[in-house]
């Protein structure tokens, strides 16, 4: 039978050591052994072995002493140390039922000294518990042994099942036991470290299970005299003080007790404890956080001043007096040392935080953020003593303890600074964010983020994260983070930790109560004001305008003077830096970026920005900083300081992209014209900008010149006769000219603030286009002849490109949108001239003429490029060491020019554009560009000119986007044709690749997408079919160029090759789609068959290239593609190409062309039942020619084995043709005897197969 000994695991060594010897191993039904003297008796009989008293649960019942004692299984105390929660409860409330019923019948027992006799087991007699059993003393001390042991849950479930049989069962003195758990788990000099922990945090478990009972508390209720609550709590006390780790849960296990207390009894027993008085006078020297949180959470229970605390409380005890500076220095130690359980944060700082957020403040604050809340109730709020004394608390914790103390520290208590933010984050009330995020806080998480070494990176990084989580549903507290970061931070916070945190919390604003609360805090940091209001409705800048159509006059405040005096008094602060207000100007466009709001109230948003980007970016109050409109019922506010002119000009941007975007989505026709529509963006913008300029004491930031203000005043009538067209129009399509107009306008006066002196002339033009614009019905009262109005207008929207702005650009690609219809064909030359236009002529470029047709119909004049003798010094697929000659080479195509409908009075054509600067008269210069022709005078004074080359480049660019538009808006007209044509010599121009790789690709793609892939085609029949055919020469040409390289001393890099590849590979595809849509327009166009002999012309000429010259490089996929669209040409060319393949003065291109041969068969002779017939006649007139070219190919086997590959799967798939047409005996007739042995010889099986069909 298992004896105790072997049964029980106890973990404790010294309990081991302290056994008097083994028990027998064999002694069922011997007499018990003599035990220990007790208490001076005698010595008794030898105890009764194990088995007699409690017994395995496996094992059959032991025989019971005389007493008739129940049994107590050792499989109860196995069950406690279960991981499984539920058995270790069913474990300790078996053992509890037990033992009360072992109790219970040992009291019954008349002889207990005989029983304690017989059944003494390990049970001293002096351990005070004589009133118990033997089986409850055991139980005692196995679970006192249980709590000290770290297997699996044992410390779990053996306190639980200490605390049941201690609250439980009366018998159990708690005197004794608190001795006999000194006594059992003492810790000896010969105990190694663990052995010591074991020890002590057993101690710590059987006190909380003497604390939880509840014994302690019926023990002072039945005597109140009781000193056994001064000893528990000296014994929890001395216990805490032996290690540092025990304190903290030392004092949850008291703070528990003392929650089961009357608070009599604390102030009379607890309190009492020497110990605990001892600890408490110690605290604030050496730094103990505990102490502290049990004196406040004792205070807490008793609600009176005691002089045991000392000094960790202030007499009287207030919030307020706690966290005073005094309190805060004299308790710094004990909060500083809570460091020491990190990571884990202490549970001193939930108190903290409960006493720095009263509920009360924290359900004000959420009251106060209910829209419904009247500004009477938030007086109210702001007035009440409570949240005043939490507004001083937390800004005196942060700025004495986090601040002095924990920020000007060491690492550790860098991180218990974010630990109790975050700790607070939760709760914090977003008028508390600027005290918590305060300037030290923010600079030391800048330089932590900034440092990726940092062994703080991953904290703050976390904190980061916790601070972005913590406001994403809180527009208040988001603003006040947002605000915080980038005050203390210089409008620099995401530059400096190289993060996107301040642009993701902006960009979380959904609401218009979101947007307008962060743009009036916005507002107000440009303007220096240090208290912002947490109600939008209360700030000056959130006041809409009454009416700006008001009758009412216009004055200054005359107490401007006196209240920024008075504010200058108040604030104790620097100005903002100019760096601050250049973020807080950028943010103010993008706040409706992301917002999700009706059109209304995005409208009003919009109108709140507008005025406050107007009002600081071009205006400024020459007197005092606060001006106020009676008529618009406002009052405007500027910095204290002057606003520089970087910061104004920034303004007037941000007012450009705010006015842009609006653009994009707002709707300018309006619905009906008998409803009252909302005013858009661009007419409250001039009605305000009117108004602020009648305002005396007002004025533009910066003075203009006669010939700017001229300008600015044509703009503003301009604009306003526009905005009454557009009214008159109503539902009609020049409602949305009148509309873009309007917007070029602002845009353009905008463009005169920001750059004095250098669009009044452009200005002074588009007025006079947007004037002709709606009286173009008129006559012209003089008889001068004038340019058309759409000429005038292009060359205003060309001079106002080169240097516009984003926003300018987009205004006027609008215009040219709605006007491109009309553009004339002068108009949209002197466009295309831009993009042909270099400033270094490529070199050995031959200055050809243009041939001038006074014939409408020739609308075509293509110059063709001479061919250039091929040199020793270049191979047939050399490569090149100069990338320039190789290009000329490469796309040495003929200069395309259009004289179509060019007027007689005009001089400036292609070929005077192309010959040098200089050859262009003034007219031409004037209307082409007054930038373009500032390019050319940089280019002719200065040496190398790569600056203006750069500019020319961005010009183009801005060029090409005005004619994407012009293709996408008129796919049918037939100027389509001239800019395919100049823009494919703008291609094909070796300098264009050399200036920007960047212009070649976007030519070539919107010729791709804009014409050659545009689902309609031009209509344009004056075009004659030898033009067509002479452009599908060239590009057939073009496409059969090789890539030639010179070659040179250096070899060029491997960079510059590839350019010089990929600009080939591109000029081959461009000739290859060119083909395709020229084929296109030809099919189009219904010729005759006569006529289109001319078309045939050209690709049997092509052919006679590929089969007799090596230079051919052009590719038989690209013809092969070329007859599968236009089967047409491959049945009319079918006999001359199988000619040609017969007899080819280039070997190796017969077997090339037979996939084009293939291709031709396979759309000449369909085979098909219904086509039978007429496939077999077609095949049969061309048989004799296949025959011939069959004997050839096998005459003249390849030596390679792909290209004899190639061979035998042609002739597979003829073979196959001819059975099935029935035409064998024709085509071995044609072979001939010696064909037929060369085809068997060649060919075998797949010859014989078709000799075994024959017919």
């Amino acid at each position: 039978m298992t004896t105790l000994l072997q049964a029980s695991r106890a973990p404790a060594k010294t309990w081991r050591r302290r056994r008097r010897g083994k028990l027998p191993t064999k002694r069922e039904n011997a007499s018990p052994p003599a035990s220990r003297e007790n208490d001076g008796e005698p010595p008794r009989p030898p105890k009764p072995p194990a088995a007699a008293i409690v017994s395995d649960s496996n094992s059959d019942a032991a025989a019971a002493s005389s007493s008739s004692l129940p049994e107590l299984p050792l499989s109860y105390f196995r069950d406690l140390a279960s991981p499984d929660a539920s058995v270790r409860e069913a474990a300790a409330t078996s053992l509890v039922t037990r033992l009360q019923e072992i109790q219970k019948r040992y009291e019954m027992v008349p002889d207990k000294e005989s029983v304690d006799g017989g059944l003494m087991l390990e049970a001293e007699k002096n351990d005070g518990l004589d009133n118990c059993a033997p089986h409850l003393r055991y139980a005692l001390r196995r679970l006192i042994r249980g709590v000290s042991s770290s297997r699996e849950c044992a410390r779990q479930g053996f306190a639980l099942g200490l605390t049941l049989p201690v609250s439980l069962i009366s018998s159990i003195n708690v005197e004794s036991l608190l001795k006999l758990i000194s006594d059992s788990l003492s810790v000896s000099s010969s105990m190694k470290g663990q052995d010591v922990k074991e020890c002590l945090l057993g101690r710590l478990f059987a006190y909380g299970s003497i604390a939880r009972s509840g014994r302690l508390v019926e023990d002072w209720e039945s005597d109140k005299d009781s000193q056994i609550i001064k000893e528990f709590t000296d014994a929890l006390i001395g216990l805490a003080a032996k290690k540092r780790y025990l304190q903290e849960p030392a004092v949850h296990v008291l703070l528990d007790f003392v929650d089961k207390l009357p608070a009599e009894a604390v102030v009379t027993h607890v309190l009492e404890a020497p110990e605990l008085q001892k600890w408490f006078e110690q605290a604030t020297e050496v730094g103990n956080p505990d102490a502290l949180l049990l004196a406040l959470k004792v205070r807490e229970k008793i609600s009176v001043d005691h002089p045991v605390f000392g000094k960790l409380l202030p007499v009287p005890f207030s919030s307020g007096k706690f966290f005073s500076a005094d309190h805060l220095s004299v308790i710094a130690d004990c909060l500083k040392e809570s460091t020491f359980c990190q990571p884990r944060v202490h549970s001193i700082w939930s108190v903290i935080r409960s006493m720095l957020l009263p509920e009360a403040v924290v359900q004000g604050e959420d009251a106060s953020s209910v829209p419904s809340s009247s500004k009477k109730q938030k007086r109210n709020r702001k007035s009440n003593p409570v949240e005043e004394e939490a507004t001083n608390n937390i800004k005196s914790f942060c700025e004495i303890f986090m601040e002095g103390t924990l920020l000007s520290s060491s690492h550790d208590r860098k991180h218990l600074a974010f630990d109790i933010l975050l700790l607070l984050l939760p709760k914090l009330p977003a008028s508390f964010v600027q005290h918590a995020l305060s300037f030290k806080f923010v600079q030391c998480l800048m330089d932590i983020l900034s440092t990726k070494d940092s062994w703080l990176h991953k904290v703050a990084t976390h904190f980061l994260a916790e601070l972005i989580d913590s406001v994403k549903d809180d527009d208040t507290k988001r603003v006040a983070v947002t605000m915080a970061l980038q005050k203390h931070s210089e409008g620099k916070f995401d530059n400096i930790t190289r993060t996107k945190t301040v642009k993701d919390l902006a960009a979380g604003f959904e609401t218009e109560e979101g947007c307008t609360l962060f743009l009036q805090n916005l507002m107000n940091l440009f303007v220096d004001e240090q208290h912002v209001s947490e109600e939008p409705s209360s700030m000056k800048w959130a006041q809409e305008p009454s009416s700006l159509n008001s009758d009412q006059s216009q004055t200054t405040d005359d107490n401007s003077e006196i209240g920024s005096n008075e504010e200058k008094d108040s604030v104790g602060t620097t100005v903002n830096s100019d760096v601050l207000k250049s973020w807080v100007i950028e943010s103010l466009p993008g706040i409706l970026k992301h917002a999700k709001l009706s059109p209304e109230a995005k409208l009003r948003v919009q109108k709140q920005i507008l005025k406050f980007l107007a009002v600081q970016g071009l205006f400024v109050a020459s007197l005092g900083t606060e001006v106020t409109s009676f008529e618009l019922q406002e009052k405007f506010k500027w910095p204290k300081t002057a606003t520089p002119t970087a910061l104004c000009k920034m303004c007037i941007e941000q007012l450009q992209l705010l006015l842009s975007n609006s653009q994009k989505i707002e709707n300018p026709v309006p619905k009906e014209s008998g409803l009252e529509q909302p005013e858009d963006p661009i007419s409250y913008f001039m009605k305000f900008l009117s108004t602020l300029q009648n305002i005396p004491s007002v004025s533009l930031f910066r003075s203009l010149s006669e010939a700017d203000e001229k300008a600015v005043k044509e703009l503003q009538e301009t604009e306003s006769k526009l905005s009454t067209e557009e009214k008159n129009c109503g539902l009609s399509a020049d409602a949305n000219k009148y509309h873009a107009l309007r917007h070029l306008v602002v845009q353009l006066l905008l463009q005169i603030l920001l750059h004095p002196g250098e669009f009044s002339e452009a200005a002074s033009e588009l007025s006079v286009c947007c004037v002709k614009a709606f009286n173009d019905g008129e006559a012209e009262a003089d008889g001068e002849e004038e340019p058309a109005v759409m000429d005038v207008l292009v060359d205003t929207l060309l001079s106002l490109l080169p240097h516009s702005s984003a926003p300018m650009r987009s205004s006027i690609e609008q215009v040219f949108k709605y006007f491109c219809q009309d553009v004339t064909n002068d108009g949209l030359l002197r466009m295309l001239r831009v993009i042909k236009k270099d400033l270094k002529p490529a070199r050995h470029q031959e200055d050809q003429d243009s041939e001038d047709d006074d014939d409408d119909e020739d609308c075509l004049a293509i110059e063709e490029e001479e061919e250039e003798e091929e040199n020793d010094e270049m191979g047939e697929t050399g490569e090149s060491d100069d990338p320039a000659d190789d290009s000329e080479t490469a796309t040495g195509v003929a200069r395309m020019a259009v004289d179509r409908e060019v007027p007689e009075n005009s001089d400036d054509s292609d070929d005077s554009d192309e010959e040098d600067d200089d050859g262009m008269d003034d007219d031409a210069m004037f209307r082409m560009d007054t930038y373009l022709a500032q390019i050319f005078k940089e280019k002719r004074n200065q040496a190398g000119g790569e600056t203006a080359q750069s500019q020319l480049v961005l010009f183009k660019l801005r060029v090409l986007s005005l004619l994407e538009i012009y293709l996408h808006e008129n796919p049918d007209n037939p100027q389509v044709m001239t800019v395919y044509l100049n823009l494919a010599q703008a291609l094909v121009n070796p300098s264009t690749a050399e200036s920007s790789q960047q212009l070649l690709q976007r030519i070539w793609g919107i010729i791709q997408k804009k014409i050659f892939k545009a689902k309609e085609l031009f209509k344009d029949e004056s075009i004659e079919l030898p033009a067509l055919a002479s452009l599908l020469e060239k590009n057939f040409k073009l496409a059969a160029k090789p890539f030639k390289s010179k070659k040179a001393v250096v070899d060029p890099s491997k960079k510059k090759q590839s350019a010089a590849w990929n600009r080939h590979k591109m000029i081959v595809d461009f000739a290859q789609n060119s083909t395709y849509w020229v084929l296109r327009i030809i099919d189009s166009r219904k010729f005759s068959e006569t006529e289109l002999e001319k078309i045939l012309d050209v690709f049997r000429s092509v052919l006679v290239r590929y089969f007799d010259s090596k230079k051919s490089q052009i590719k038989v996929e690209f013809l092969e593609e070329a007859f599968r669209r236009k089967p047409w040409i491959a049945h009319q060319l079918f006999g001359f190409l199988l000619e040609k393949s017969a007899s080819p003065k280039v070997e190796y291109r017969r077997v090339e062309a037979l996939e084009l041969i293939s291709e031709a068969l396979r759309s000449l002779v369909p085979i098909s039942e219904e086509t039978q017939e007429e496939s077999k006649k077609k095949m049969k007139s061309h048989l004799v020619k296949l025959s011939h070219l069959i004997k050839e190919l096998v005459s003249n086997m390849p030596g390679k084995q792909a290209r004899r590959a190639k061979v035998r799967k042609f002739c597979g798939r003829l073979f196959k043709m001819i059975s099935s047409l029935k035409l064998t005996k024709s085509l071995l007739k044609g072979l001939g005897e010696d064909g037929q042995t060369a085809c068997e010889t060649v060919l075998g099986d797949l010859f014989m197969d078709l000799k075994n069909t024959e017919d």
